[in-house]
């Protein structure tokens, strides 16, 4: 039963995100196609990657943290209760993102 709370909405988001993807590429190749974009709306078009290139730094960190939780968690089985492995996983995830902010504070910082 519990598996079926979970597994029923991650089908129906999964459908969600696809449609909207679908839809999204269809409206921006119908303007390119048709020559509304100018270069005021030309930012929306870009990839998220080529405005902020330290994005994928930030989820890598993350991830990377909540990866070192779960590994953790397995080296010390019996030492690490499940919810310490769960505030691991925050903890690292927190580490992750005070060091992205450092890097992209100091990037910002190097521009000016």
């Amino acid at each position: 039963m519990t598996e079926a709370v979970i597994i029923v909405p991650a089908i129906f988001l999964s459908f969600v995100l696809m449609i909207k993807i679908i839809s999204d590429n269809r409206i921006k190749k119908m303007l390119i196609e048709r020559g509304k974009v100018d270069e005021n709306v030309k930012f929306l078009y870009q990839n998220i990657a080529a405005r902020d290139p330290l994005s994928s730094v930030k989820w890598g960190l993350v991830l990377i943290g909540i990866g070192l939780a779960f590994l953790l968690g397995q080296l010390f089985p019996y030492s690490v209760s499940d919810e310490a492995v769960i505030g691991l996983m925050f903890l690292f995830a927190g580490v992750g993102f005070l060091v992205y902010y450092f890097m992209a504070k100091g990037q910002v910082q190097n521009k000016e």
